[in-house]
């Protein structure tokens, strides 16, 4: 019997390891996918919410056709319609509304964590950008932290992820691998056999924790005042790097100053852990060398969430923890290969207006001019934004015309007036690179594409024809686009070769290169900058400034929303079946008479959700855990997290803080 064919391809869903794949296919159906070698990270193996991708790729809720609205708004009911019939209401809806109230009135609602660079920022920029839409500022994650690493180190490339197996400490700081990056787990689980120590700082006892030799359960948003009390303790113990701090930083004394108030009984205090825990933390980063920080984005939701980590990437300066092989931080790699995805757009952004993705329910309900055509892609607004409630009653505006382009039948689709269904990254072309893993991949389609989905480069491209926006030097197709960004910058012509004859490049720099031995910081001095007067001019307290616990007596509990195993952000909600479930300690849950099982109510004054509760050690006291991910089929009334989660925005990027949702718990 023949061998089914196994084709190369790549997953650039949101999860820092960028798994390069292989596709088993038979009759155009996918048999098997699972992982290759090609990633020196992915190491043949992947995680389960991509290998089980088939029942994504083919479940009773993917879209097939274009459809049109036939019910009342959130119904859910549309009859088919064709392509063009499709694209010709969405053209001419789209044509009105910037004839009648200007290109303001359009708003593209859109995330890029989980597509490449041919799926965002394209030819759908193109298209927004002519139409003079309003800009969407996409700060629902990593906007604090990029602006904190901006900042200080310009982007400078972490350490690589395999390169950990060098170190003697590793710091897992607001990161839990096991629900996403699972390929960091055995490079420390080696690196600790062969005599490292783990510390993990998390308020919730994740599977690494429990490893741990050391875990600080912190309050949320408290994180910027245990980093100030290690970098105080540093420089008031002697044990501050000043030789290297002289020749490779500025601001540092200003740094020092503003540690200086955080003690470490301060900090252990506002943190509620013990004041030991703290000091054999600041004592085992000091001695151990190599010593690593795997800096996540769970510690940046929240008000302080932009200082809090640039104090935790000015740790490693402070201590001299540079120059060596798995020494120093990881944040994101994504800049390790610079390509420049603007130049498959070929079209430069206008001076519209700006809104925060973060605040688009606010927007729909009172922005000036209103929001007249909302577009939505790459993106399941309803189920992953903020202030849930005011998005849902945005979405049921009569004189919204609202686009949804999306794969399955999301809690977004139901409110669209029109429908256009998307392809999967299995089939059809992409450019992505890793934000964790050091590696580019040219992504090529594996199978046909179900029913009748496009991929986004098409639709957006038809659009741009139907409303006479098409220019004859814009690079047309996913060849001419990949071409045009590799073209565009000296990374993406070092690796071009590479990328069209094998499908997968790894950095110009080398596969597992020492932060300030083989890069810099890619500031003109080269020089890490502790306090850049930008980011101080930016948050409301001054860098490194602590704004207090947003708790009040009849809201005592903070609700966070973490990732986990079943879902990326809302990507696979429609394949977990099972009811929510929020996560409460036993002295909170005993306080108010409830035992696991019990259906509770978790509420504020932006809304309520209904859902079922365990009682767990796993999650600190004061401290409710409702993931992220949920759609609404998962609690009791049909709203999420996001519903009791205010719009406000973190102290740096103007990003979400998520982790600020202060709520009361009672039995239903």
């Amino acid at each position: 019997m023949a061998s089914m064919p196994t084709l190369p391809t790549a997953c650039p869903l949101d999860c820092p390891d960028a798994c390069s794949l292989a596709a088993t296919v038979e009759d155009g159906r996918l048999v098997r996918l699972d992982g290759d070698h090609r990633n020196p990270l992915t190491d043949g193996f992947i995680c389960a919410k991509v290998r089980s991708f088939a029942s994504h790729l083919d479940g009773p809720e993917r879209l097939l056709h274009p459809a049109v609205r036939t019910g009342k708004k959130g119904e859910g009911r549309f009859r088919e319609a064709s392509w063009d019939e499709a694209l010709d209401l969405v053209a001419t809806r789209l044509g009105e509304a910037r004839r009648a109230h200007g290109g303001e009135s359009i708003l593209p609602v859109s995330y890029g964590g989980s597509n490449g660079l041919l799926s965002e920022g394209a030819t759908d920029a193109r298209l927004f950008h002519r139409l003079g839409a309003s800009r969407l500022l996409r700060a629902l994650c990593v906007a604090p932290s990029t602006s904190a690493h901006l900042g200080l180190y310009g982007r400078m490339p972490g350490v690589p992820l395999t390169a950990y197996r060098h170190a003697k400490l590793i710091v897992v700081w607001g990161f839990n691998p096991s629900a996403s990056g699972i390929h960091l787990i055995p490079i420390v689980k080696a690196a600790r056999a062969g005599g490292a120590k783990l510390v993990v700082v998390d308020p919730r006892r994740t599977p690494m924790a429990q490893q741990a030799d050391l875990h600080l359960a912190l309050r949320p948003g408290t994180d910027l005042c245990v980093a100030l009390a290690l970098i105080s303790w540093l420089f008031e113990s002697g044990r501050a790097d000043l030789p290297f701090l002289a020749e490779h930083t500025t601001g540092a004394e200003a740094l020092r100053e503003r540690a200086r108030a955080w003690s470490m009984e301060r900090a252990a205090a506002e943190a509620g852990v013990p004041v030991a825990d703290l000091e054999r933390f600041a004592t085992l980063y000091a001695d151990t060398r190599p010593a690593v920080i795997r800096c996540g984005w769970g510690l940046e939701r929240n008000r302080n969430g932009g200082s809090a980590v640039a104090a935790i990437l000015a740790l490693p300066a402070v201590a001299g923890c540079f120059g060596v092989a798995g020494g120093g931080f990881t944040l994101s790699n994504s800049q390790v290969i610079r390509l420049d995805g603007d130049a498959a757009a070929a079209a430069p952004p206008p001076s519209t207006r700006e809104i925060n993705i973060n605040q688009v329910g606010r927007a729909l309900l009172e922005a000036d001019p209103a929001v007249r055509v909302l577009f939505s892609y790459n993106c399941n607004p309803l189920a992953t934004l903020p202030d849930q409630t005011r998005v849902q009653q945005g979405l049921a505006r009569e004189d919204l015309f609202t686009v949804v382009f999306e794969q399955s039948m999301t809690d977004t689709a139901r409110w669209a007036d029109v429908l256009l269904p998307a392809t999967t990254f299995l089939e059809h072309d992409d450019l992505t690179r890793g934000y964790g893993a050091m590696v580019a991949h040219r992504i090529r389609p594996v199978l046909p594409a179900m029913g009748e989905a496009r991929p986004n480069w098409m639709v957006f491209e038809a659009l741009c024809d139907r409303l006479g926006l098409r220019e004859p030097s814009d690079p047309r197709g996913p060849d001419a686009m990949v071409d045009a960004i590799l073209e565009a910058t000296e990374d993406g012509r070092a690796v071009a070769k590479a990328l069209r004859e094998d499908g997968i490049a790894l950095p110009p720099v080398g596969a597992e290169p020492v932060q300030l031995r083989d890069v810099w910081p890619r500031h003109e001095d080269r020089r890490i900058h502790l306090c850049p007067p930008e980011l101080d001019a930016e948050a409301p307290a001054g860098l490194y400034g602590y704004q207090p616990d947003p708790g009040r007596p009849d809201q005592p509990l903070a609700l966070i929303s973490p990732a986990t195993r079943h879902t990326l952000s809302s990507t696979f909600g429609q394949r977990w079946r099972e009811p929510a479930v929020l996560l409460l300690h036993p002295t909170d849950a005993a306080s108010r008479g409830i035992a696991s099982g019990d259906a509770v109510r978790v509420w504020n004054e932006l809304g309520t959700v209904e859902c079922l509760v365990d009682v767990s050690d796993e999650v600190r006291p004061g401290v409710a855990v409702l993931p992220k991910g949920l759609w609404s089929r998962h609690t009791r009334n049909g709203f999420t997290a996001n519903a009791l989660v205010p719009d406000r925005l973190t102290d740096l990027g103007g990003g979400a803080t998520f982790n600020d949702a202060r709520v009361q718990v009672a039995r239903a």
